[in-house]
């Protein structure tokens, strides 16, 4: 195979692909039986058109088989009354009377066999067009379930690429609810153990009335020191700045 020859399969290919795509076989159904109902309008028209001309047909044979014995009753009154030319002439007519009545005849014949045709041809024409319709109303069916089962299927496919995405989200929150859970009981364990304080949430009043305690109990203590310094006896001080050396060579 050439590289056009590959060209144009591909181009089929894609365009038979593309047409199957836009065509929808309900719609190629209804345009088929709205066509075979206009050629049933067309046929009946057919039809009562022939009949029309028909039974104008036999109206005109009609007269004519009226004016044969009206004709032949006057040739007789003309040649008993001894007129001979007359009779002569409504014997004439007759005869034309009688041809044309003969090429009515066979036009009514042919007529005739057209509306039997016609006739028939609707017969068969009513019979297609209620077979095909039973047929076009079966297959659209068919194909609107085989479409419903085809959009079905495609959802349960997406849906099924959609649940193990899902899944692998509900494990990765499942783990990190259980790290969470791990690390709440973890320092719910220290906090009652007394490992770990929250000096954070202390109350601030009460941070501030501790601390005024403590200066209190220092202020309290420092007193008390004064009180012992003043009431011991002052040293001399010889003796005071030897017991400081004293001290100080010790430390």
């Amino acid at each position: 195979m050439n590289l056009w020859s590959r060209i144009q399969m591909f181009f089929n290919v894609k365009t038979t692909a593309a047409l199957d795509r836009l065509e929808d076989p309900r719609e190629t159904l209804a345009y088929g039986y709205t066509r075979q109902r206009e050629l049933l309008r067309e046929v009946k028209r057919g039809l009562v058109e022939v009949t029309t001309a028909r039974n104008q047909l036999e109206q005109q044979a009609q007269k004519l088989r009226n004016q044969v014995p009206q004709l032949q009753e006057q040739a007789q009154r003309a040649l008993a009354a001894g007129s001979e030319d007359l009779a002569r002439l409504a014997l004439q007519r007759k005869q034309g009377c009688l041809t044309e009545l003969a090429k009515l005849e066979k036009q009514l014949a042919d007529v005739a066999e057209e509306v039997r045709k016609l006739t028939e041809a609707e017969r068969q024409c009513s019979q297609r067009l209620e077979m095909f319709r039973n047929r076009r109303d079966t297959l659209s069916a068919v194909y609107t379930a085989a479409e419903a089962q085809v959009q079905v299927n495609e959802t349960l496919g997406s849906l099924s690429g959609q649940s193990a995405e899902l899944g692998n989200a509900i494990e990765r929150a499942e783990e990190r609810i259980s790290r969470m859970q791990a690390r709440a009981t973890a320092l719910d364990s220290l906090i009652q153990s007394g490992s770990l304080t929250f000096w954070g949430n202390e109350d601030p009043i009460e941070r501030e009335l501790s601390e005024m305690s403590n200066q209190q109990a220092v202020e309290a203590e420092l007193s008390q020191m004064k009180l012992a310094l003043h009431s011991e006896p002052s040293p001399a001080p010889a003796q005071e700045q030897t017991t400081l050396a004293t001290e100080y060579q010790k430390s």
